[in-house]
This record gives C-alpha cells, sequence and structure tokens, in this order.
C-alpha cells in the first residue's frame, strides 16, 4: 500500500485531528483516491514528520488524525546555499526540484548579465511561490523534514557583496581547481551557478573579489540545471552526508 506524505503549513501534534488543506486533499483524495482510514504520513517543515490517518472523507474535503511522532535525522550537516540564475522553462524548475532532493538549505533565483528570462514584478511574484511548492513537493518525495526556502530573486550583483558563508564557489568550466582540491573545515556553503550562456568575465572577477574561488567538477561541461544536483552532491560526498 502506497502511504502519501503531506506537507501542511500547521503546527502539528500527536493525537490531533485537523482538515486537511485543499491542495493537499485534492491530490490525496482525487488524484490518489485514497479513502477513510488510509494511513498518511505529515509533515510541517520542523525536522520531523508524523504518522496518521485519513478520517471523515466526503467529497470536498477530509480530515486527518495524526498519532506517533517520528524524529528525522537526514538533514545535510552543511547548510548550502544555492546561487542558481534564473533559466528558462522547466529548467529552473527542474535545478530546484534536484537541488531539494540533493539536500541544499535555501536557492537564491538571480538575475545576470546574460540571463535571457525577463520578469516584472507580479509575473516574478508568482514564479517565486511556483518555486516554493517544487521545493515542498521534492521535500515530500525525498523524505526530507525541512522545507527548503526559495528566496525572492535578486540581481546577482546585489547577491555577491551578502554573502558570509565560511566556503563560497562558482562554478566555471575553464577553472583549474577541481571541488575535490579544495581546502574546507566547516561552516556554511555558497554555490554560484550561472544561466545557459555562462557568467561573464567580469561576473566572474566580481565573485571573486568578493572571496568566491572558481570550481570545476570534472571534464564535461554541464548544464546550468544539471550543475546543481552535481555539485550538491560533491559537497557531500566530501565533506557531508554521503558515505
Amino acid at each position: 500500500m502506497r502511504i502519501p506524505r503531506i506537507y501542511v503549513d500547521l503546527p502539528l501534534a500527536e493525537n490531533q485531528t485537523f482538515d486537511l488543506p485543499d491542495p493537499a486533499f485534492q491530490h490525496v483524495c482525487k488524484v490518489l483516491r485514497c479513502k477513510e482510514n488510509h494511513p498518511v504520513m505529515v509533515f510541517n517543515g520542523t525536522g520531523g514528520e508524523y504518522t496518521a490517518t485519513l478520517c471523515q472523507v466526503e467529497k470536498r474535503q477530509a480530515k486527518i488524525h495524526t498519532t506517533a511522532y517520528h524524529a528525522l535525522q537526514n538533514e545535510s550537516p552543511i547548510k548550502v546555499t544555492l546561487g542558481q540564475v534564473i533559466s528558462r522553462g522547466e529548467r529552473m524548475d527542474y535545478a530546484i526540484q534536484k537541488a531539494v532532493e540533493a539536500g541544499v538549505h535555501q536557492i537564491q533565483p538571480l538575475f545576470s548579465e546574460r540571463c535571457e528570462v525577463k520578469l516584472n514584478k507580479e509575473r516574478l511574484h508568482k514564479r517565486q511561490q511556483h518555486w516554493q511548492q517544487i521545493a515542498i513537493s521534492a521535500a515530500e518525495q525525498s523524505g526530507r523534514g525541512v522545507i527548503s526556502q526559495v528566496l525572492p530573486a535578486m540581481m546577482l550583483s546585489d547577491w555577491l557583496p551578502s554573502r558570509p558563508e565560511s566556503l563560497k564557489l562558482t562554478l566555471h568550466p575553464h577553472a583549474a581547481q577541481p571541488i575535490s582540491d579544495l581546502s574546507y573545515v566547516s561552516g556554511d556553503i555558497a554555490v554560484l551557478i550561472g544561466p545557459e550562456g555562462g557568467l561573464t568575465e567580469k561576473e566572474v572577477q566580481d565573485s571573486m573579489q568578493h572571496q568566491f574561488q572558481n570550481i570545476v567538477l570534472g571534464p564535461r561541461v554541464v548544464r546550468t540545471e544539471t550543475a546543481p544536483v552535481m555539485a550538491l552532491t560533491a559537497i557531500n560526498l566530501l565533506w557531508g552526508d554521503i558515505k
């Protein structure tokens, strides 16, 4: 029996009954066709999850009753902030989804000189909501108890001087230093990934002035939406929780 895993933006406790939010109701009861007494898992992004059961399933609503709480220990020990220049269409969706699955802490969408995406304020707000929902769905699927935050988009030139991380990396296909040669002891990490056309030379130089180090992941050039999962996997393999 498939047990759906559901994110709810509500306070949770053991032995609690509450109305299933409408988006979750549509997915669980309409799409998956789960009936009354079907087991589910629920979490609210605070780190753990609850076993629960669907109850009082009606035409337009349902309730959930929680039972036992389970602590989760599957968050990466390294908090990585991903600075991802916005790419077109589903590429950005893919980058966010896979970054969350790979354990990213938060994602900062960026505009750069070669970014081909142009959005007004209203459309940008809608895109951020869309990206956050992708992060939620990826957390549901991957078993994470924490939701990676997708921050409001900003200019790369404003983001670079704001980063406090102890290690700051720029993925550059022509860099001389492989990621495995880096000296890292502890602390948070920032990773900058450019657009389809790459960062300009000036943007690379600006990043270096703000203590970003150019690194390469390997001998092959990867797409902008592939780079996040490769970088996060390498970081967690070298210093994190991939053994």
